[in-house]
């Protein structure tokens, strides 16, 4: 999918890089996090700022451990939820080996070396690359928009706290276009593919790893 009109603006980094840290597993550094993104909100258009607000409002009258585990709830164990993004076009097949492998192409083009227990499909990882390299991460973000779109109806139809920050990420992107919008409601109607084959070169065909100390980041 692609959408000529999309362009990158002077405070995408900003608004990306603040959704990553929020988007990671909430470990022992995620308090230091809050008032960072707090105050790069305040720099950004209201909506995109009036999501990222919310979400860290929720995140500071909640415990850390308590938030650590409504996000293994609603991340690792919803697959609704699941924030790995190749996923929704692919499901766990071939073919989303092959996507992953051209994430990680896009990204060692640019300078930019993941962590060995990091999958480049992660929503974080991705949101943290393109607040380095916009232009390239925008493109990325917009290929994957029916999946994103997904995922923020999953998490608003949960009730949860996350759907703040997906909001807020869709917001940083194009209005959808009827090709966009024709995606998200035929991925919608059929999910993803359920041939279970593998991920090689990304490991086992188990459909999430477990949480990472630390998370993407």
């Amino acid at each position: 999918m692609k959408n000529k009109s999309a362009r990158t603006e002077s405070w995408h980094p900003r608004a990306w890089q603040a959704q990553s840290l929020l988007l990671a597993y909430p470990d022992e550094r995620f308090e230091q996090y809050l008032p960072l993104t707090a105050r790069v909100a305040a720099t950004l258009p209201e909506h995109v700022a009036g999501p990222l607000a919310r979400f860290t409002a929720h995140a500071e009258r909640t415990a850390t451990t308590d938030l650590a585990a409504a996000y293994v709830a609603t991340f690792d164990h919803r697959k609704r939820c699941c924030p790995y993004l190749t996923y929704y076009g692919h499901g766990d097949t071939r073919r989303r080996g092959l996507a992953l492998l051209k994430l990680k192409q896009a990204y060692t083009a640019a300078g930019w070396r993941l962590a060995d227990d990091e999958l480049p499909d992660h929503l974080a990882v991705v949101l943290e690359f393109a607040a380095t390299e916009p232009a390239t991460g925008l493109r990325l973000l917009t290929g994957h928009r029916a999946g994103l779109e997904l995922l923020r109806l999953a998490l608003n139809d949960e009730g949860s706290p996350w759907a703040h920050l997906l909001d807020a990420v869709s917001a940083t992107l194009p209005p959808l276009a009827g090709d966009d919008r024709e995606a998200v409601a035929r991925l919608a109607a059929q999910g993803p593919p359920e041939e279970q084959v593998g991920l090689d070169p990304y490991a086992s065909p188990v459909f999430l790893p477990d949480p990472v100390v630390g998370g993407p980041r």
